[in-house]
């Protein structure tokens, strides 16, 4: 029978629990309840579970988080000397140590992780759980090559507890951290093995699909972190194959017999959003605005819907990510007006999660670049890409910001500053492995040479760039080297070749569509018609050249009044030059 003690703590146990689950809930009564309970000192296992309870309910209803990390410190103290406890115990240790990682303070959350790592061996699923947050830590830490080597360890574990679905959750898990790291070497044996693992996996239809969606995404940005866009094809045709049976299988899933297997890699709902993602990026990167336009929307609706019922950050940076590839669409079809909003959108999500602000500022830097070259605001774009270069720990983006620079100071006839980016942009020694850039860098050499009329140097250059162009379907860049080279014939008298490279460059251009180089090319084609003494098309060359040059001017015009537009001005960290929480509202431009 339970001394008055015991009823005392008891009843004030069942009094929380009614209060916590009300409607509407009382928390601030549930948490006086609780916190009563230990005035009747009841026992450590009743302690240790009260502690945790109310460091959760802290967590999730209040805005005092120093008491929760009390109440969460308590709990993983106390339930570390009672045998067996393994739910309270590894909750309390995992909990706190997100909440230190969250404060920036993953030199408190390490040694916790790493301690109930250490006493978790008998539990497969909390050894798992823990050793996934501990490589999770590291990889936030751009401890890279630790977190791999974590994830390896609880790929040893979990094929030794006979979790073979965890064992390829953690594999994969590992090839996404070397993929990041651009340890190539490394990546290709490891997705080999993998993937004939996958295929050959003999569990539940829905684990088999849900690792082959992984396997697929860690393949597709594998090919189009290369930039090669024509060989990702297969690969994006399977994943979108995949992501349909996903979708189409029953929510309910019996629950794996082994418990070290209760894991999944996402919620099939993220990965619709995932694999719009990378069809979006496959999309800008192969010149198919239209078709990244129409998958972004459908991402961004689809992120709108869950944003409303779930708060994973993982969504945030999901839409972070389709804005800054909608947002070089947009810049390339000419719509400044939108691409500005869109970067302010992007700053607002950014000014709301340091952490996507820390690994998302050079790319900001970059996108209001490209759109200050496109608006000839050349002093700004120069100082976004030094702030790109400076902020940049990622070579692709290094890169891309370098050839970027390079073409604003060859377009403002300042050679002695594109001589010292030489070595960056240089096809050769390029610090990339993408074919994409490459194939960029010797289309920047030959527009140099093109500027120094050194013409047979820039169709050197330029026909290296449509070779690579060509294998991997770059369209864009075979559009921008075939006006240029119709540009070189041109000013060599050769109007005939000139013809030949102009027109395909104009068919291109229009089926992107890159508004640019349809403007470039239409310049073009009424001087070749004029030549040829063709007055009808060269008045259709007049008539298209004038009504590209009118839209890109009523843009230019509107998207300058906009607050937005400032934003090229902001070089450092810190506030942006606008309240970026409050956008524009539509302006009345004349006609």
């Amino acid at each position: 029978m339970a001394s008055s003690q015991d009823a005392w703590y008891l009843s004030l146990l069942g009094l929380a629990e009614n209060f916590r689950t009300a409607n509407p809930p009382n928390i601030k009564l549930c948490i006086q309840c609780l916190q009563a309970v230990f005035n009747f000192k009841p026992p450590s296992r009743v302690e240790a579970r009260t502690h945790l309870q109310l460091g959760n309910i802290l967590l999730a209803h209040t805005k005092n988080l120093d008491l929760a990390k009390s109440h969460l410190g308590q709990a993983w103290k106390l339930s570390q000397n009672i045998p067996g406890f393994d739910d309270i115990k590894f909750e309390a240790a995992s909990t706190l140590a997100d909440l230190y990682e969250k404060q920036n303070q993953s030199n408190f959350a390490k040694p916790i992780l790493r301690k109930a790592i250490e006493i978790s061996q008998q539990s497969v699923y909390w050894h798992c759980r823990l050793l996934f947050q501990l490589a999770q830590l590291h990889f936030h830490e751009k401890e890279l090559a630790l977190g791999c080597s974590i994830l390896g360890s609880g790929a040893d574990y979990a094929h030794m507890s006979g979790a073979n679905f965890t064992r390829l959750l953690f594999l994969l898990s590992k090839g996404m951290l070397l993929i990041i790291d651009k340890k190539l070497h490394d990546v290709h044996p490891l997705l080999t093995m993998t993937g004939q693992q996958v295929e050959s996996w003999q569990g539940s239809p829905y684990q088999k699909e849900l690792l082959k969606v992984f396997f697929l995404v860690l393949q597709v940005c594998h090919y189009l972190m290369s930039g090669q866009v024509k060989s990702v094809k297969p690969c994006l045709k399977q994943l979108q194959t995949s992501i349909q049976v996903i979708t189409s299988l029953p929510d309910e899933e019996p629950l794996p017999t082994n418990p070290g297997d209760m894991f999944q890699w996402m919620p099939k709902e993220h990965m619709c959003v995932l694999v719009y993602l990378v069809t979006v990026m496959h999309s800008m990167q192969a010149g198919y605005m239209d078709k990244a336009q129409k998958y972004t929307d459908k991402a961004l609706m689809q992120i709108e819907k869950l944003k409303m019922v779930d708060s994973s950050s993982i969504l945030s940076s999901f839409q972070l990510m389709l804005l800054e590839h909608i947002i070089m669409c947009r810049l390339v079809m000419g719509n400044k007006t939108l691409a500005i909003q869109e970067i302010s959108q992007a700053c607002r999500i950014c000014q709301l999660n340091t952490k996507l602000f820390n690994t998302h500022c050079a790319q900001l830097h970059t996108l209001l670049g490209l759109y200050a070259m496109s608006m000839n605001c050349m002093e700004a774009a120069e100082a976004q890409f030094h702030a790109a270069i400076k902020t940049c720990g990622e070579t692709e983006l290094y890169t891309f910001a370098n050839l970027n620079l390079a073409i604003v100071y060859l377009r403002t006839k300042r050679e002695q500053e594109f001589v010292s980016l030489l070595e960056r942009v240089n096809p050769e020694t390029l610090p990339s492995s993408s074919h994409s850039l490459r194939a960029a860098a010797y289309y920047v050499q030959g527009l140099q040479s093109f500027f120094q009329a050194r013409y047979n140097e820039a169709k050197r250059y330029l026909r290296e760039t449509l070779k690579m162009a060509n294998a991997e379907d770059l369209n864009r860049l075979t559009s921008c080297s075939l006006v240029l080279l119709g540009h070189i014939f041109l000013s060599l008298g050769n109007s005939r070749e000139s013809m030949n490279m102009v027109t395909p460059a104009m068919q291109l251009a229009s089926k992107i569509p890159d508004v640019h180089v349809q403007l470039w090319a239409s310049a073009l084609l009424k001087d070749l018609y004029r030549l040829c003494g063709d007055h009808t098309q060269e008045n259709e060359g007049y008539q298209m050249h004038g009504n590209f040059t009118q839209m890109l001017l009523k843009d230019h015009f509107q998207s300058s009044q906009l607050r937005e537009h400032s934003l090229i001005q902001w070089t450092e960290g810190g506030a942006f030059p606008i309240p970026v929480g409050n956008p524009s509202t539509s302006l009345n431009i004349p006609p």
